[in-house]
């Protein structure tokens, strides 16, 4: 990644911030999005001080304009864009009975039209750059879990996306990558949508026990740089996708069982 140029959405925290400093560790000089103005300065003047060629833009992935004005703020200051990170997300926690509809919206708005917006508008210099695209997905996006019917929906929507863009253009170099880390320790589970769209507030699962971020981050950046098209994290990630393949309704099982093991789960 010497001197190439990423753009990353949802950069000021979890998955998106460990991006930010592990393609900077890289090289990379970067263009950082998120919604969160104050966080994103301070990340991007942590970076300037380590020597990284960087700026920021504040941006909600959710409007079609500030996609196009990041996209733009990148090409101005850059001239080019060699790698743009899909990484801006959010979560919910509830049962489709009984939540809000417009819960979904806002997932689906974050998840998956956020990059649909960014590629949109990226595309025509990545592929003059012949670059890659990566989206960051979940084990949501391969099997359904309860409790999360937006998200793994979004999820599900983002790689079939991220696919089709792969197919369409596989002749004129792009490369497209679907990064899917299994549960990672950051901050998408306190801020998730409960059912009236308010934020969980407190993660339902043992943090200490998950990926860390920076660990998703070098993964994710390895994968990059291999041009891979798929990356799936842990081996439960890994056995999930492969069970599910062979054995979906054991895994309905499964899956159900180990979801409703959470506190406070909206089902037993």
């Amino acid at each position: 990644m010497k001197d190439k140029i990423v753009i990353i959405t949802g950069a000021t925290s979890g998955i998106g911030k460990a991006l930010a400093f592990e393609c900077a560790r890289r090289g990379a000089k970067l263009s950082l999005a998120s919604r969160n103005k104050e966080q994103l300065k301070a990340i991007e003047e942590e970076l300037r001080k380590n020597g990284t060629e960087v700026i920021s833009t504040e941006t909600d992935v959710t409007r079609e304009e500030d996609c196009k004005r990041f996209i733009s703020n990148t090409i101005s200051q850059f001239n080019r864009i060699d790698v743009l990170i899909n990484n801006a997300g959010i979560s919910m926690r509830a049962l489709f009975e009984e939540v809000d509809l417009d819960v979904l919206k806002r997932v689906m708005d974050v998840n998956f039209w956020g990059a649909v917006y960014c590629t949109k508008f990226a595309l025509p210099e990545l592929l003059k750059a012949k670059g890659s695209v990566a989206g960051v997905s979940s084990i949501a996006g391969y099997k359904g879990l309860p409790g999360r019917t937006g998200y793994s929906a979004s999820k599900f929507a983002l790689q079939g996306f991220l696919e089709v863009i792969r197919i369409e253009n596989m002749k004129k170099g792009l490369h497209v990558l679907i990064a899917c880390p299994g549960f990672t320790s950051s901050n998408i589970r306190n801020a998730a949508l409960a059912k009236d769209g308010s934020n969980q507030g407190e993660s339902p699962r043992d943090e200490a026990k998950m990926m860390m971020p920076e660990e998703v981050a070098r993964q994710i950046c390895d994968a990059i740089e291999k041009r891979k098209h798929r990356l799936t994290m842990t081996t439960q990630g890994k056995m999930t996708v492969l069970l599910n393949k062979f054995f979906p309704k054991f895994m309905d099982k499964m899956v159900y069982s180990h979801m409703a093991k959470e506190p406070d789960s909206p089902f037993k």
